[in-house]
């Protein structure tokens, strides 16, 4: 601790022949309360470090228990259909447009239709033969690199409630997002750029930006919302003149720090004084990883960034810059959908032409993206995640619609530690609830911890009395998933 700190203030000059002068009750409790904090600076500190104990380096510098070093969350908002995408049903061909054969659950709306095949076909692709439908041509080519789990299930069927819980563990809002405990566990290994970066194509989901949430933890862990545009974040750049931008930086840090004294440090104010001096590296440090001028003209087409689709362009961006920040250490980036001019993936009706169109905007970005970060050698420690909120239901809502279907839908995984080429669980054989191997959303969220070198049990923070995680009591580590 500084001998600057309220606790080592020299009374020696007080003229009480080195007695300390007499101070009024509110004084007396405000020291001692702020002394008593900086007391708990080390158990403050340590639960910070805690969870970094199954992440100790060796001595070479790297994590032997890590197989990630970055997380890269492709986020499909509105639950795209695990039947039209991942998980081939032949027997929907076979009942289709006849009476669901099953017990149904009830649905959001509850307008039900006759069973529903796919519009699209199914083919096998790479050595380990998965199926995949014509909707991802791209991302099908590196079905061997892909782990598709078949057998997710989520708690909630109405999207607010179920992205909450994608995105934080709990289906109501008020929780720290996963990326801000990444964030939280592991920092930045960029201290220029955020730990936890959103790149916002278009669509904030239900829920809105509490699913970016740092909630109880420090401010510096919440996500940076930045657009993929040239200029990533409004203002980012310097208009004023730098030195004298820097004058007023210099006065606000001499503010906050008095702050600070008078207090003896509170989170609030070393959170602001953080955020102050991260914002202004930023200010360098995001025009020139949103610079994407730079990069090779065989790169900006293999992404499709001057795709004559601008939904794709929109996307392209996204994934080519969430390259550039795993590439200078950012831990946690999230993509969201560009605007497609439908529902997102929410198909109640018109399925074929809404699930056409989201998956035109994203299948060329994302292959491209998993092709690039290969050729590199970032996917060996990047984990690439492609989810949404639920799944969608085997049988029609109205005549060429699907409702939600949280009971069984499909993700997939790649990069880091995954075992690629290998499908986890399985539905019925219509695909609407699972039969094997079931999956929830603190399994996934504990096995991505795990390969980013974390103990999902001992990342905690204590608040309302408990020690709170990302898993809560649940989460087990799926080691079938890994390699």
């Amino acid at each position: 601790m500084s001998a600057e700190s309220p606790l080592f203030k020299d009374f020696s000059s007080t003229g009480c022949s080195g007695h300390r002068p007499m101070i009024d009750r509110r004084q007396m409790l405000t020291q001692c309360a702020s002394g008593f904090g900086a007391l708990a600076f080390t158990t403050l500190l340590g639960d910070q470090l805690a969870p970094i104990l199954e992440a100790a380096t060796d001595d070479s510098g790297k994590n032997p228990v890590a197989k990630a070093r970055s997380v890269i969350f492709l986020y499909m908002d509105g639950g795209p259909s695990q039947v039209d995408t991942f998980d081939h049903k032949p027997e929907l061909i076979r009942y289709d447009g006849k009476p669901f054969p099953e017990k149904m659950e009830r649905t959001q709306f509850n307008s039900v239709g006759n069973t529903l095949r796919s519009p699209w076909e199914f083919r096998h692709y790479g050595e380990c033969g998965h199926e995949i439908s014509d909707l991802f041509p791209n991302v099908a080519r590196h079905a061997d690199d892909l782990l598709i789990v078949k057998s997710m299930t989520s708690k909630f069927s109405e999207h607010t409630n179920a992205n909450y819980f994608l995105h934080t563990g709990l289906g109501l809002s008020g929780r720290p997002s996963m990326g801000a405990w990444v964030s939280y566990g592991l920092g930045s290994l960029n201290q220029d750029l955020p730990g936890f970066v959103v790149l916002n194509g278009g669509l904030i989901p239900p829920g809105g930006l509490d699913c970016f949430s740092n909630a109880f933890l420090p401010a510096s862990h919440q996500g940076s919302i930045v657009l993929p545009k040239e200029e990533a974040l409004a203002n980012i750049r310097v208009r004023e003149g730098e030195e004298r931008q820097r004058r007023k930086l210099e006065l606000l840090a001499r503010l906050d720090h008095l702050g600070l004294e008078s207090t003896g440090g509170t989170q609030a104010i070393e959170g602001a004084i953080a955020q102050g001096e991260l914002a202004y590296r930023m200010q360098t440090a995001v025009p020139e990883f949103s610079d994407i001028s730079g990069e090779p003209e065989e790169v900006q087409e293999l992404y499709g960034i001057d795709h004559e689709y601008e939904p794709t362009r929109t996307f392209a961006r996204e994934c080519l810059l969430a390259r550039r920040l795993v590439e200078r250490g950012v831990r946690f980036v999230e993509l969201t959908c560009p605007y497609v001019g439908t529902d997102r993936w929410d198909q109640h009706n018109n399925l074929k032409d809404g699930h056409e169109k989201n998956a035109r905007a994203v299948d060329q970005p994302i292959g491209a993206l998993l092709t690039d970060l290969k050729r590199r050698g970032l996917l060996e420690d990047t984990l690439v995640v492609w989810a949404g909120e639920f799944g969608r239901t085997p049988f029609a809502q109205g005549r060429d619609g699907r409702d939600h279907n949280p009971y069984g839908y499909s993700i997939w995984l790649a990069g880091a530690g995954i075992r690629g080429g290998h499908v986890h669980g399985a539905t019925d054989d219509f695909g609407y609830r699972v039969i094997d191997k079931p999956v929830e959303i603190h399994d996934l969220h504990a096995t991505m911890l795990h390969l980013l070198g974390v103990d999902h049990t001992r990342l905690t923070k204590l608040f309302g009395g408990r020690e709170q995680r990302l898993t809560d009591v649940h989460g087990h580590i799926q080691h079938e998933w890994l390699t």
